[in-house]
């Protein structure tokens, strides 16, 4: 899981380039960019986007706590953290799709170019509805100079493929201009690469947070090759595949994400996709709507196989740093004082939660904590394996503490899983 591969060299950058400011629903208040700028820097990141700038009242907080350090290059007053002027938006068909731009004029002109096709200013417009198609909107994001991609590309429920085939399909004759997607949380490369369509894209992973402390923010992170961390260099990266600029996607594993399974959205239990079928995606449990999990929805539109195309990088699977405090200490919490107070006397002494996490020596981390950095060393040899999430209940990783352990409980999870479906599926066929 950790490699070579996962060290810095000069000129690259950590770049979480997806989340949300206070203005949209759900968000921490705490999400303002000088928390965002300090809280980023511990993470380990060097790059963040804007977050939601065709929202007014946001938009107004960005102009007033972030500065342009040189031509296109920006950053928050204090110089912590660069930013790129980013926005998720919603089009008419339910579909979330991710944008960037130059700078701050080519957002003012955007918005400008979509007046009475969506409320852009009121308290959780963060995210803006636009009754216009995808091709429309990439069209008027192209016409400014920015970027646009299919947002979390596999969630089941606003996401290109919760309601289409194909990326092409989505965007009509600009999909073409289409170069790029978001994996978010419910998929890795090995994954999206399983449907053939997907093998052209660039992609990006991101954390979507909606808070911006370091076990959220920088959850997923993208490694990217740039001379500047700026717009023009972004764009450059994601547009030349054969440059190879993207160096590494670095995100939770698949099954930690709230819908690998298919699942009952209100129990959680779990199905196979030919019961749930049978059932009318109705749980026999408690009789609420069974989802369809991302896994299923893959291996309905796969080849088979999972190619991975020549300039495709590596990918790290992580968990948060307090989320292994959180195990190794066996505290309920991930925000307790004991499990928080941890993580600072780490990345104080290592600098920020990436090295602490991935670079720095076993022997260092011992001097910390032996028991906590016992399970760094396993997480960082692989001995991870998860009761997968579903219905909308995020998965938990189980970090165990040999390989001898780990291969005892992916058996035992695994055919947990398979009885449980198994008996429900049954259950099903005699009871419903």
């Amino acid at each position: 899981i950790i490699s070579t591969k996962g060290k810095l060299k000069m000129g690259e950058f950590n770049c979480d380039l997806h989340f949300h400011g206070p203005y949209s629903t759900g968000v921490s208040k705490n999400m303002l960019i000088p928390i965002i700028a300090e809280q980023s820097k511990l993470k380990g990141l060097h790059v963040c986007g804007m977050a939601d700038m065709l929202q007014g009242t946001w938009f107004k907080h960005l102009k007033e706590n972030i500065i342009e350090v040189s031509n296109g290059i920006f950053a928050d007053k204090k110089e912590l953290m660069n930013f790129i002027p980013q926005v998720e938006v919603q089009c008419n068909k339910r579909i979330h799709h991710l944008i960037f731009l130059p700078d701050f004029g080519s957002a003012e002109t955007l918005k400008q170019s979509m007046d009475g096709s969506a409320i852009f200013d009121s308290w959780g417009c963060g995210r803006p509805v636009i009754r216009l198609s995808a091709e429309e909107i990439a069209e008027k994001v192209s016409n400014v100079g920015g970027i646009m991609g299919p947002a979390h590309a596999f969630t089941p429920y606003f996401s290109v493929y919760a309601h289409f085939d194909s990326v092409k399909e989505v965007y009509g004759a600009m999909g073409k201009e289409i170069k790029f997607m978001e994996l978010g949380l419910s998929a890795d490369t090995d994954f999206a690469d399983m449907i053939p369509g997907n093998r052209d894209y660039q992609f990006i992973t991101c954390s979507d947070s909606h808070s911006p402390w370091p076990y959220r923010i920088g959850r997923e992170f993208t490694r990217i090759e740039m001379k500047e961390p700026g717009f023009k260099e972004l764009k450059n990266a994601l547009e030349k595949k054969d440059e190879k600029k993207i160096k590494l996607n670095v995100g939770l594993d698949p099954r930690e994400g709230k819908y690998h399974l298919t699942a009952c959205n209100a129990c959680y239990a779990n199905y196979s996709l030919e019961d749930a079928e049978k059932l009318n995606w109705r749980c026999t449990q408690c009789r609420g709507s069974i989802k369809r999990g991302v896994r299923d929805r893959i291996e309905m539109l796969s080849d088979g196989e999972s190619k991975h195309p020549e300039f495709r990088p590596e990918y790290l699977y992580s968990v948060p740093l307090a989320e292994i405090i959180q195990i190794a200490l066996k505290v309920e919490g991930i925000n307790t004082k004991r499990v928080q107070g941890m993580w600072r006397e780490f990345v104080d002494r290592f600098g920020t939660e990436i090295n602490a996490l991935i670079d720095a020596p076993i022997e260092e981390l011992e001097k910390v904590d032996p028991t906590v950095a016992k399970k760094v060393n396993a997480f960082r040899k692989g001995w991870v394996h998860y009761l997968p999430g579903g219905g909308g209940n995020y998965g938990k990783p189980v970090i165990c503490d040999s390989q001898e352990e780990f291969e005892k409980k992916v058996n035992e999870i695994d055919k947990q899983i398979r009885e449980q479906q198994a008996s429900n599926g049954q259950k099903t066929l005699r009871e419903f």
